[in-house]
């Protein structure tokens, strides 16, 4: 019997409604947000914020706040594709086990061979004892900036020299890099940013360590989440999307029983067994604008289904980051922007039509009704967003 085929109408579908794209699909909670997408890129700091806000029924900073920093439901890790994910707590164990711990001993190993050529006197032993007296320091702080920790630890005030020779040579600090590979490996977590959620000045507190999981199981668990939320896709989006070897990819599919469907064009895709037959009604109409980096926007390797190809120099940069996006029904239509005084601007590629176009300007004004005052640049900037920024 031949794989059923998924239309592209009937992802697109499921992506309204499964990434509580759809208005009537909007939760009232952060955690619900994080679970619905496996997690939300946390590179840029704004995009927690804006992502989660964008699918809330009343969006609210101080929400994604709470859960960030007062009732800590979501984890940040550096995970996916050495992306770092705000993760729901419960899930966090099934991250750290799959991906975040091998990125930790790379980054570990990446960081020592740093100290070794352009550091002095750093050996491993010297980096240990070094680890040990920042989390005594941050146990009797109890939160403490880098700089802070400093003060007790001096070798965090020490330089790496990277690439030496080179005729772009700098000195980075060892306290950042090392609070970061801490961070890697599960010791500390930042706190509230100093000034607003926007700030990248933030002090650091001590977590308890996640359990180790299998890493087999671990691995099956975040394909099956991703799955859910994704599917139907390809190998390679989900190979892409992890950053996972495809040898483990497969065994992950494989451990799932992940049952093959068709896509549009002939091309094999993979669905959850049980999530081959088209879903319920498609919602109604809806537009979103999404910021940079959103794991809708970002959850998938190849895009086709959702986004023009011709469309892809003005909204991503050279790295493959993607910036602010309009969509209207499951498809990338334009790209926005803030301006320095707070007006919301936007381009649209294809017109959607008088109802799509009204949908837009509901969706902008539903944005800066909640943004207020604050004013957002994106970590990493795409041609169209800087155009429309100064523009």
């Amino acid at each position: 019997m031949p794989p059923l085929l998924v239309t592209d109408e009937e992802r697109r579908s499921r992506l309204g409604r499964r990434h509580l794209l759809a208005a009537a699909d909007r939760v009232t909670g952060v955690p619900q947000v994080a679970d619905a997408l496996v997690g939300l890129h946390a590179t840029d700091a704004a995009t927690v914020y804006l992502s989660a806000c964008a699918r809330l029924a009343e969006p609210s900073a101080q929400a994604v706040d709470r859960a960030l920093y007062e009732d800590v439901s979501l984890v940040k890790l550096l995970s996916m594709r050495r992306t770092i994910f705000a993760v729901t707590e419960e899930f966090a164990p099934y991250v750290s086990s799959s991906t975040a711990r091998a990125i930790a001993a790379k980054e570990r190993a990446t960081l020592m061979k740093h100290l070794v050529e352009g550091g002095e006197g750093w050996t491993e032993a010297r980096l240990a004892a070094t680890e040990r007296a920042v989390l005594t320091a941050l146990g009797e702080r109890g939160e403490a900036t880098t700089s802070q920790l400093a003060e007790d630890v001096p070798a965090l005030r020490e330089t790496i020299l990277m690439a030496p020779g080179k005729p772009y040579e700098a000195r980075q600090s060892i306290g950042s890099r090392l609070l970061r590979l801490l961070a890697s490996d599960g010791h500390v977590r930042r706190c509230r940013p100093r000034g607003s959620w926007l700030s990248s000045s933030y002090p650091w507190a001590l977590v308890p360590q996640l359990p180790d999981l299998p890493v087999r199981e671990a691995k099956a668990e975040v394909a099956r989440r991703w799955l859910a939320s994704f599917g139907p896709a390809t190998e390679t989006d989900l190979k892409w999307w992890t950053g996972w070897t495809l040898g483990d990819t497969r065994k992950a599919l494989a451990d799932l029983a992940a049952i093959r469907v068709e896509l549009a064009g002939g091309v094999a895709g993979l669905v959850l067994p049980g999530d081959e037959e088209p879903g319920a009604a498609p919602p109604q109409p809806w537009a979103a604008l999404l910021p940079s980096l959103d794991p809708t926007m970002m959850g998938w390797r190849e895009r086709g289904w959702y986004l023009r190809p011709e469309d892809v120099p003005a909204l991503f940069d050279r790295a493959g980051n993607a910036g602010p996006t309009v969509w209207w029904n499951g498809r990338v239509i334009g790209g926005w922007a803030q301006r320095a005084d707070g007006e919301l601007v936007w381009r649209l590629f294809t017109d959607p039509g008088a109802e799509g176009r009204a949908a837009v300007e509901a969706q902008a004004e539903r944005l800066s009704g909640w943004l207020g005052a604050v004013r957002v640049t994106p970590r990493f900037r795409t041609p169209l967003e800087r155009e429309l920024s100064s523009s």
